[in-house]
């Protein structure tokens, strides 16, 4: 049975605005009458939508993976352009949203992941899902580079996306704490070096 609109834009006004609260401070930092009162929904109204601050805090996290995914399936099935330029461009556009923010606002998973890890497993199983579609995404458009023949075949396309992925998170997470794009800057040159055509 489909859920009413009213239900959907309500809920969807407060994952919204909630993401965006905790995206500058962080989950803890954020309580639900701060949420609620930015959303203009009362307190006993939250309780329709989600069970806990928990709960939202994982539809939270499923409503922003998959938004993400599709964004990067749109970008990887783009064929305007070369899969070079397509894996070139997910990684610059992820520098560039660095760069704009200056190092502040990165990405909901990088904010939170070492935050709830510990706190929440709900949630942490959330994100880890997020992220593993994140690598699966990308080891997908490293094995159509293979397939073309500018990435070497001898490459494992798993094994290179969840290095890919975990050194950009790594170097998000140095970017955060330095509010520097050196790490950024050194974590693209790396990734030039990792998908360099075979000779």
């Amino acid at each position: 049975m489909d859920k009413p609109d009213q239900y959907q834009d309500t809920r969807e006004r407060i994952l919204a605005i909630g993401e965006g609260l905790i995206l500058g401070r962080g989950f803890s930092a954020i309580g639900l009458n701060e949420i609620l009162t930015k959303a203009e929904v009362p307190k006993g109204s939250f309780y329709h939508y989600f069970q806990s601050k928990e709960g939202f805090g994982v539809a939270m996290l499923e409503r922003y993976f998959e938004a993400y995914h599709q964004r990067t399936q749109q970008l990887f099935t783009n064929e305007t352009l070369s899969i070079s330029e397509r894996l070139f461009a997910y990684f610059s556009h992820w520098r560039n949203v660095a760069a704009s923010s200056q190092c502040q606002n990165m990405c909901l998973a990088v904010k939170l992941a070492a935050e709830v890890a510990d706190l929440s497993e709900p949630m942490r199983i959330a994100l880890s899902r997020g992220m593993a579609g994140i690598t699966t995404q990308i080891a997908n458009a490293l094995g159509v580079a293979q397939q073309n023949g500018s990435l070497a075949a001898s490459i494992d396309p798993d094994q290179l996306a969840e290095s890919l992925y975990s050194m950009w998170v790594g170097a998000s997470l140095l970017t955060k704490v330095s509010h520097s794009m050196t790490a950024m800057n050194l974590a693209y040159k790396q990734t030039e070096q990792m998908l360099k055509p075979p000779d």
